[in-house]
């Protein structure tokens, strides 16, 4: 009686397991079934700027998605695939120089407002990085440091002239941007008698008797930045070390950036208890990236201080794209590391080509190659010049998103701001890149999966020709109409 008794507890156990089993199998194809009819009701909406219309950054249109069919040779179709991402998004944001701080103070107090909010606002295009320079750069009305001049003890150093102009934008700007704030400096220049030429121009190299000097004089700029309530988040090593400029400019080896690093800056640093600061190595071009990584990210004490390498796009090229494929070898080759475009801007400044479409598509093309080629954020040069460019003090007159007339006291917004404002304001800090490709060469295109959930896909068109193509995301797909010389963001 017991032995039947047992058999019968263990068949009822099993048809319980059984019946568990199943349920939850059923549960598991119910959850798809809603999963993917809510895929099906999913709303996206699309915002727009194109080339001869008014739009914007313009909301233009909502869709839905429809059950996916097998692309064809013929579709146009951009291919985004949520379950594989990559590299975590830093920010978007631009350089507050000397040049952009003076152009503010002739602004009156409603356009400075104005220019505030278009950058840093949830209403605007919401920058939260800020770079600056360790004294002065080619924008600014002239050269000058934070000592006076042979002063090896670094007695006199003062940012008081940064405290007239520049902190105060840096201030208003932070008030806008929050927590979300990366904040990094780089110098262009050591003082002259730190320097083989003696002169804070054209190019010349750091004495060695001045290394330590120089490097403490990074730890005085930044306690002194945070002494005025601007947490500094991290700090270039050189502004482009390969170039002899008619401005301030030095020059390092990729030998001598290694080793001022590793002897001096990172150990300085760490010494003074900064060692959270991130250092970004290189600050120069695509074109020479390489070699820069190679011989410092190697070198397993140099390295230890290095947060990244940064860049930037003045590169000379002779055709076909920039070197996107070396950034995508750094990726690589060290995957710990991370790259940040630190400067780009359209030069040669014509004061009737602030409406020049090509400058915009040379930004929407670059930052979609460097994204998709693993870079963590995208820092733009100055976020304001007057109507001529500058201030500059050697005539280096370029462009800028946002231009101020001084004298009509008038913002002028070119459709970089805009092509910009296409990734800054929607990709959130946090965000995941997601696999994104496209099937034609006439569109660009790239994905961030923002921490809400929502995925955000910019899609750029530089022909003369309307483009209908597919968005395929696994077993769902719509189809969407992008104008000539058009960028869109998609949200869903």
């Amino acid at each position: 009686m017991k032995k039947i008794k047992l058999k019968l507890a263990i068949r009822i156990v099993l048809l319980c397991v059984f019946f568990a089993c199943n349920t939850t199998d059923e549960i598991a194809v119910s959850k798809n079934v809603v999963s993917r009819e809510v895929a099906l009701k999913a709303n996206l909406q699309i915002f727009t700027t194109a080339k001869n219309t008014n739009l914007r950054l313009t909301k233009t249109i909502e869709k839905q998605f429809t059950k996916k069919i097998q692309t064809l040779e013929t579709d146009v179709a951009v291919f985004v695939n949520p379950n594989k991402t990559f590299q975590e998004f830093l920010g978007i944001g631009g350089a507050i120089t000397d040049a952009s701080s003076e152009v503010f103070s002739t602004l009156n107090d409603e356009k400075q407002e104005e220019l505030l909010k278009a950058y840093f606002s949830k209403e605007g295009i919401c920058y939260n990085i800020v770079r600056t320079s360790i004294h002065s750069s080619d924008f600014g009305l002239g050269s000058h440091t934070y000592i006076e001049e042979g002063d090896a003890e670094l007695k006199t150093f003062s940012i008081a002239k940064d405290k007239e102009k520049r902190i105060p934008l840096i201030k208003k700007a932070m008030e806008y941007i929050g927590d979300d704030l990366v904040f990094y400096a780089s110098p262009w220049s050591p003082p002259a008698f730190m320097k083989t030429n003696n002169n804070m121009l054209q190019g010349g190299k750091l004495l060695p008797e001045f290394r330590q000097t120089w490097a403490d004089y990074y730890v005085k700029f930044i306690n002194a930045y945070q002494k005025e309530g601007i947490p500094v988040w991290g700090l270039t090593l050189q502004n482009e070390p390969m170039a002899v400029q008619r401005w301030e400019s030095c020059i390092y080896t990729a030998e001598e950036e290694r080793d001022f690093l590793k002897n001096y800056l990172g150990p300085t640093l760490e010494k003074e208890g900064l060692g959270d600061k991130n250092i970004i190595v290189w600050d120069h071009n695509r074109d020479l990236i390489s070699e820069r990584a190679n011989t410092i990210f190697e070198d397993k004490e140099a390295a230890k201080y290095a947060w990244g390498i940064g860049f930037h796009w003045y590169e000379t090229w002779t055709g076909g794209l920039p070197k996107y494929d070396n950034l995508k070898n750094i990726n690589a080759s060290f995957p710990t590391k991370n790259i940040l475009f630190t400067e780009g801007c359209q030069e040669g400044f014509d004061v009737d080509r602030l409406d020049y479409w090509p400058n915009a598509e040379r930004y929407g093309n670059s930052m979609i190659n460097d994204f998709n080629s693993g870079v963590v954020g995208w820092t733009d040069w100055n976020i304001l010049l007057d109507e001529n460019g500058g201030p500059n003090h050697v005539q280096n007159f370029c462009f800028a998103p946002i231009h101020a007339n001084t004298v009509t006291n008038e913002l002028i917004y070119t459709p970089t701001y805009y092509y910009i404002g296409h990734f800054s304001k929607f990709v959130q800090p946090g965000a995941k890149r997601v696999s994104t490709t496209t099937s034609r060469s006439t569109l660009d295109s790239t994905t961030f999966l923002n921490n809400n959930g929502k995925l955000i896909t910019v899609v750029m068109n530089k022909t003369d020709k309307k483009i209908s193509y597919k968005l395929a995301i696994h077993k769902v797909e719509t189809t969407i109409e992008i104008l000539p010389h058009a960028i869109q963001t998609l949200i869903y």
